[in-house]
């Protein structure tokens, strides 16, 4: 049976979930799951979510635990990504620093300074993974969880060997379900063609029965008004075609929302809400370790095991029964979307069966959609540049192009917060990023 490495298996709430799902479907039942973590805490931790989980399934597969990355992926079939670089400390320097300088963000995982700095110190170790599997597992699927999923999957595939690179996230179909509900279609009825960059992607196509479902839409949005009091709607609006991510996320990948006080009140905006929320996974970490010490039940173990339906168990089916699924996906732009440039990482759709994941050709987008998605893929380009090559001025270029950063802070401000963040996360940078007046 199939060998499935989790790396970053501390993740424990994530690790939770992906293996209910992998569990609930008979084929996998006996499969070997290796579990890999730095923190010996969390590893031990994952582990005994990973028995837990398997009992309550009724599953029997092999599981182990490594300290040693590369004894983990070693012969593996598939590896799952979702490491956490430099951890809860890292995410409050990425906020509260800039904050220090008067720039707001939300989330700060996937772009603006956050995402360009999560980037910077995640694309090595990215790299590293993908070393290790073309050594030990090469014909493995690395199947990523970790944002800036476009960043970090651009640098994999983009500066390694290792080819077999997926990025995967669940906005699309997480989107897809929230608008049926809105416009009151059973969601597996709903047949929509979406497309761009991870958490920019738009619903190109949206219809039920043959029919256009974007009037009903717009009938929703007339009947309450307070929808209009969010970013997607505003950008559906102004655009023509509804985005695939949270209103949350999305304001601060834009110039237009973030930085001035009465658009923060007006789109309900929560500057800095993901420091409170990696506190909140604390906290679950910390109540998940007592539940297993007291061997009491786990929240997913109270009543039938339910399904997160998350793509890498449905990759995972697909390949091992040849059942073949749709899925969406972040994979290299080989003339899949026309209009946004060859090699940036896009999210479209993908087949998947015994031979792998195969995107779908989108052609062209819309104009208007792809010209934003470049502003967005300016600054993965430029934070890639800076990581593989080791080039402290693109950080600089990547910050001064991204489109919220520029909007709110001066350039001379803008290179002085890159130096202090820089020399915050220390060794976490890659080489050459660290030394001042690296090369051009």
């Amino acid at each position: 049976m199939a060998r499935i490495a989790f790396v970053g298996a501390g993740s424990v709430t994530f690790t939770r979930m992906l293996l209910t799902d992998l569990f609930s479907h008979s084929a996998l039942a006996t499969v070997t799951i290796a579990l890999h973590d730095i923190d010996p805490e969390r590893l031990a931790t994952a582990e005994a979510i990973a028995r837990r989980v398997a009992c309550t399934a009724g599953a029997a597969p092999r599981i182990e635990a490594h300290l040693d990355r590369r004894a983990a992926i070693a012969g593996a079939d598939y590896v799952i990504n979702m490491i956490q670089v430099g951890g809860h400390e890292a995410t409050v320097r990425d906020h509260r620093i800039p904050a220090a300088y008067g720039l707001r963000q939300t989330i700060g995982d996937t772009l603006g300074i956050g995402g360009i700095f999560r980037a910077l110190r995640t694309i090595p170790v990215m790299r590293a993974i993908a070393a290790d599997m073309a050594e030990l597992c090469p014909d493995a699927w690395l199947l990523n969880y970790t944002n800036p999923m476009a960043m970090v999957c651009w640098a994999t595939y983009g500066a390694s060997s290792h080819q077999r690179v997926v990025g995967l996230c669940h906005s699309v179909p997480n989107t897809v379900d929230k608008l049926a509900a809105l416009v009151g279609v059973p969601a597996k009825e709903v047949s929509f063609l979406a497309a761009g960059v991870n958490h920019q992607a738009f619903l190109l196509r949206f219809e039920h029965e043959g029919k256009d479902l974007y009037p009903r839409l717009d009938e929703a949005i007339d009947r309450d008004p307070e929808l209009a009091r969010t970013v997607r709607v505003e950008l559906y609006r102004r655009l023509g075609y509804f985005p695939s991510e949270s209103s949350e996320h999305s304001a601060e990948y834009l110039p237009w929302f973030m930085r001035r006080d009465d658009d923060i009140d007006h789109f309900r905006i929560e500057p800095g809400s993901y420091v409170a929320m990696s506190e909140e996974n604390l906290a679950e970490y910390r109540e998940t370790r007592r539940l297993l010490a007291e061997d009491a039940p786990l929240p997913a173990d109270e009543g039938p095991a339910g399904s997160a339906n998350e793509y890498a168990p449905q990759i995972i089916l697909a390949m091992e029964t040849g059942h073949s699924r749709a899925i969406y996906a972040n994979v290299e732009n080989n003339g899949l979307i026309d209009n946004l440039p060859g090699g940036a990482c896009v999210e479209v759709p993908c087949v998947v069966d015994k031979t792998g994941v195969r995107p779908l050709s989108v052609g062209t987008m819309p104009p208007q959609l792809a010209a934003l998605n470049r502003t967005f893929l300016n600054v993965c380009e430029l934070t890639v540049r800076a990581a593989v090559h080791g080039r402290r001025e693109h950080v600089y270029h990547a910050a001064m192009l991204d489109p919220n950063t520029a909007a709110t802070l001066s350039l001379p401000d803008i290179r002085r917060l890159c130096d202090s963040l820089i020399a915050a996360h220390g060794d976490l940078m890659p080489d050459g990023v660290r030394t001042v007046g690296a090369h051009r």
